[in-house]
């Protein structure tokens, strides 16, 4: 064998080395030169200071706010009061304090953004802001749920300090019909381009061919030049899947004049295509680069899905050729004991619980909500409404959005379109609900140019509104719904058949329905084809609308929200779901009638005390619980409910068989039984062909013993704004819910988080909700626990007087 050269092994060693020396100097440029990139967007929620009153030297960059409380966005001053009939949002606003505040916000401009455009972008103030830069006013924004920028540009100082400053006036009021929250309650962002840039909200996807083999793309940018001489760009748009894998790109030269923009249109086939759908939300990701002498200029990613959608009278609502019968639910934008906040975590989480409760679609009722709701909406797979107004040019109220709606409506319906147009996840646009111009021609006129303001940006969804009646003959209507791409019924879904025969081409959806019609809407929905769903009002309790889906005593004063004041009440209670998120009965039956993923549920519903009676509103059920523990009843028939999707089910108590019945559609999946209470194990059991299969069980507890703590997360980012939401119960000394507790809870928190808001379910509880202490309502309460910006172990300790207390650990870690 020939012996190996040394001098050959010699230089192949040193060859390596020095590529591996050659290669760690290229990582460490690349790292420098992202570590020195600037990012084109900011968040800049952190480091505020607030002050709430009205103070007009505020504006001045020179003002000292030294005293002023320091706090990060997102921020709901409204939530942090305490609810008192004497506040002027009234039952409307839920009782909350509202009136003027005001945020500072100092900060050095970086050498980097010299010559660069520079914009501060609000993702939604509530309401009436006014935006100052070092003094300067740069303009106002009248409208609490649309999203807006400034240019900062002229105004920065790179020698010394920036100051922002906004005032936010939330002081005339009723100015909307539920919770609204007071304050800077979304994202704030810093956005940095070159002057020659890609339009904030610059660009636009639609998937105008949709196969299972293939897929095209249309890629829409806008480009700008905001320099005075002529530009060339190299637009590059590649096509990333759910996998970071390339799923196509195109590449243009494009010229532009000096001081002009530019619309480029782009087209990329894809094949074999992942389509989005609620049951397979992927997504894709649009990477569009601007290119100048081979050195990028701006860079956006935008995420996508590539679906199809069609609506047609014959086959319903078609999502890629499948029709899909719609199960939502409205919401409003409230996120219970934190208000208006819109934290990232607070609304990933609203998304989940819909889903888990057997949604798969959700109305923004009345008002667009946060980017992060629709990326949540995206990302796990719900369909949306997304609406614009609650009303058009006649009000609701003193000082709601119809005095601005004529000067501003294009500016917040565009905002919307252009914001919102790249979400997979909506499938329609809606322009108002139950405006009060509704059956006259002036309303016809004001839904057309509506319209046709969407449409001249958007084509590939239709246009709705929410209609109800007005007291007149319903046909008053087809006029108003002959302006709409599919017709919004509120309420009224019963006359569908009726109109369809006069009306065939009509596509109708029930944009509202009552929480005790699921049945009946349910089956129109599923036996006719022109209509494509039904969204119940609502999906969650939320806060405002003060006593919308109570129930009450006789003797107590009857009626609904707007004939009288029924303060506690602060919130309304029609939801599937309570303030805290916990599904009530009705919850589960609508689950069983649309899904298959629920077959069996057993609830009891609750007794009248004799000589009362329980009273029921529009909005509400019978007051119905999980709960086999009645000890003033003993002996007593107690009414249990059983919806089943089994043809048959059996009740047996302490294993002794009360009865059988049958749970067909007929019976509408539910069977009631009588049964006399007596303390122990209750018990329902599905029957299929004579065979027993799955059960479910109430169990009586004892005396309340115990806490007993749920958080829905481990772990939390370490970024002052992730969020852990800790379920408390009370249980008898063997870990069973005891449903009669009513404890006063103390909340203690050691370490790197602290209390955003405390709960119940009670919305005559009058406690507030930034607090350290809470009763449990039913047996449950909520804490929610906020982190800061540090790393470390996060302790929550719960106690109650005669109780054993309970803890439990998070971590909280850095990203």
């Amino acid at each position: 064998m020939k012996q190996p050269n040394n001098y050959n092994i010699k230089y192949y060693i040193k060859t390596v080395i020095t590529a591996f020396l050659l290669l760690l100097a290229g990582n460490s440029a690349c790292q420098a030169q992202a570590a020195n990139k600037t990012e084109r967007k900011q968040l800049f929620d952190y480091n505020w200071k607030f002050f709430q009153g009205d103070t007009a030297s505020a504006r001045s960059k020179d003002f000292n706010d030294a005293d002023w409380r320091n706090l990060d966005l997102p921020h709901d001053w409204s939530i942090e009061g305490k609810v008192n009939p004497k506040n002027p949002t009234s039952g409307a606003g839920g009782y909350f304090p509202a009136g003027i505040g005001w945020y500072r916000k100092t900060f050095k401009a970086p050498g980097e953004w010299k010559g660069k455009k520079v914009s501060v972008y609000f993702e939604g103030v509530y309401m009436n802001s006014e935006v100052f830069i070092n003094g300067k006013s740069l303009g106002v924004h009248p409208y609490g749920y649309s999203s807006f920028s400034y240019d900062l540009s002229p105004y920065l100082n790179f020698t010394g300090e920036n100051v922002i400053a906004v005032r936010v006036d939330n002081s005339k009021q009723i100015n909307s019909r539920w919770y609204s929250g007071s304050g800077i309650y979304r994202h704030v962002w810093m956005m940095v381009t070159d002057k020659v840039h890609i339009g904030n909200w610059g660009v636009a996807i639609t998937t105008p061919d949709v196969s299972a083999k293939k897929a095209t793309v249309q890629i829409k940018t806008l480009i700008k030049n905001e320099t005075g001489l002529a530009q060339s760009v190299i637009l590059n748009t590649r096509l990333k899947d759910a996998n970071s894998k390339n799923a196509g790109n195109n590449q243009i030269k494009i010229e532009l004049a000096a001081n002009s923009e530019k619309e480029v249109t782009q087209t990329i086939s894809v094949t074999g295509p992942v389509l989005w759908a609620p049951e397979t939300p992927d997504l894709y990701e649009a990477q569009i680069q601007l290119l100048q002498n081979k050195k990028t200029v701006d860079e956006t990613k935008t995420k996508f899905g590539i679906h199809s959608i069609k609506f047609t009278p014959e086959n319903g609502f078609q999502l890629n050729g499948k029709t899909v019968k719609i199960n939502g639910g409205c919401v409003h934008h409230d996120n219970g004991c934190l208000g208006a906040a819109a934290f990232d975590r607070a609304e990933e989480r609203k998304i989940e619980l819909l889903k888990n409760a057997g949604f798969n679609a959700v109305r923004t009722s009345h008002n667009t909500p946060s980017e992060t709701f629709l990326n949540a909406c995206d990302r796990l797979g719900l369909l949306v409404i997304d609406e614009a107004f609650d009303c058009w040019r006649i009000g609701k109220n003193k000082n709601d959005y119809a005095q601005y709606f004529s000067q501003w409506w294009k500016r917040d319906l565009d905002a919307m379109v252009l914001r919102d147009r790249n979400h997979p996840s909506i499938v329609m646009w809606s322009i108002g609900n139950e405006v009060a111009e509704r059956g006259t021609s002036g309303a016809v006129k004001t839904a057309e140019m509506l319209a046709g303001a969407i449409k001249n940006i958007d084509t590939t969804r239709p246009v709705t509104s929410a209609i109800v009646d007005n007291g007149k003959e319903w046909t008053v209507m087809d006029s108003l719904m002959a302006a709409h791409d599919v017709a919004g019924y509120n309420y009224h879904l019963w006359s569908a058949p009726a109109d369809h025969k006069r009306v065939p081409s009509r596509m109708i959806v029930q944009t509202e329905s009552y929480p005790k019609d699921a049945f009946a809407n349910w089956k129109l929905v599923k036996n006719n084809s022109y209509v494509i769903g039904d969204f119940v009002w609502t999906a969650m309790d939320y806060l405002g609308e003060s006593g919308i889906g109570r129930s009450y005593y006789s003797g107590e004063v009857p009626g609904e929200n707007w004939e009288h004041d029924f303060f506690p009440w602060h919130g309304a209670y029609c939801g599937d779901m309570d303030l805290t998120g916990w599904r009530k009965p009705i919850s589960h039956y609508r689950n069983l009638l649309y899904n298959n993923t629920e077959k069996l549920y057993m609830a009891v519903r609750e007794p009248e005390p004799d000589p009362l009676e329980i009273k029921t509103t529009l909005w509400s059920v019978w007051p119905t619980w999980e709960s086999w523990t009645w000890p003033d009843y003993a002996g007593k028939d107690l009414k249990v409910e059983v919806y089943s999707r089994y043809p048959k089910v059996r009740l047996y108590l302490n294993n002794k068989l009360i009865g059988e019945k049958p749970t067909t559609e007929e019976e509408g999946y539910k069977a009631e039984f009588a049964v006399p209470y007596s303390p122990g194990q209750l018990k329902a059991v599905g029957v299929d062909n004579g065979k027993e299969t799955e059960s479910t069980i109430l169990q009586t507890a004892g005396d309340a013993a115990q806490i007993k703590l749920t958080a829905d997360r481990k772990e939390i980012v370490a970024n002052g704004q992730d969020l852990c939401y800790v379920t408390v119960e009370i249980t008898d000394k063997d870990g069973i819910l005891q449903p009669n507790a009513g404890n006063r809870l103390i909340f203690k928190i050691e370490g790197a988080g602290t209390i955003a808001g405390v709960a119940n379910a009670d919305m005559k509880d009058t406690d507030t909700y930034v607090s350290n202490t809470r009763k449990a309502w039913h047996g449950r309460a909520q804490v929610v626990i906020k982190s800061t910006h540090s790393a470390s172990d996060v302790k929550l300790t719960v106690s109650s007087p005669g109780l054993s207390g309970a803890a439990l650990n998070i971590k909280a870690f850095s990203r």
